[in-house]
C-alpha cells in the first residue's frame, strides 16, 4: 500500500498473480499495464524488488506465447523461437537470444524456464547466439 501512495498510477494496474520461482518474483498484471509498473524510471519495480528481495519480471496477462517471452527475456531479444517435438510425444520450445558481448545475462536463467513453465506450461531450452 506504501507503493500505491508514492505511484498513484499503480492504483490503476490490475494484479493477475504472482509466480515465485528461486530468487526471482514475476508480477502478471493486466493488458497493457506492464508501462504503467517499469515507468517512473523503474523505480516502482526497484522499490518492489528491495521490498521482497527478489529480482523482479513483469508480463502481460493474456498475450501470446512469443510477446510473452519477449517479455520474460527483456531486456535481451529473441532471434527466434522453435518448437521441437520430442520421441515421447512431448514439446519444448526453443527460444534464441542475442547475446551481448562478453556479457552474462541480466537474469537467471533456470528461474525464468521454471516461471514459464508454471504461468504458461511451456517446457523452454534457451540458448544464445552471438
Amino acid at each position: 500500500m506504501a507503493l500505491e501512495e508514492k505511484y498513484p498510477s499503480l492504483q490503476n494496474v490490475y494484479f493477475h498473480k504472482a509466480v515465485d520461482a528461486d530468487r526471482t518474483l514475476a508480477v502478471i498484471v493486466g493488458p497493457g499495464d506492464v508501462p504503467r509498473l517499469l515507468g517512473y524510471g523503474g523505480k516502482i519495480i526497484k522499490a518492489l524488488g528491495e521490498e521482497v528481495g527478489r529480482s523482479i519480471r513483469v508480463l502481460e496477462y493474456g498475450v501470446d506465447d512469443r510477446k510473452f517471452l519477449e517479455d520474460l527475456f527483456a531486456p535481451l531479444s529473441i532471434v527466434t523461437i522453435n518448437t521441437i517435438w520430442l520421441p515421447d510425444g512431448t514439446t519444448e520450445t526453443r527460444v534464441i537470444l542475442k547475446k551481448r558481448r562478453g556479457s552474462q545475462p541480466p537474469f537467471d536463467v533456470k528461474a525464468l524456464k521454471e516461471i514459464a513453465r508454471k504461468v504458461r506450461n511451456i517446457t523452454l531450452r534457451v540458448e544464445f547466439a552471438d
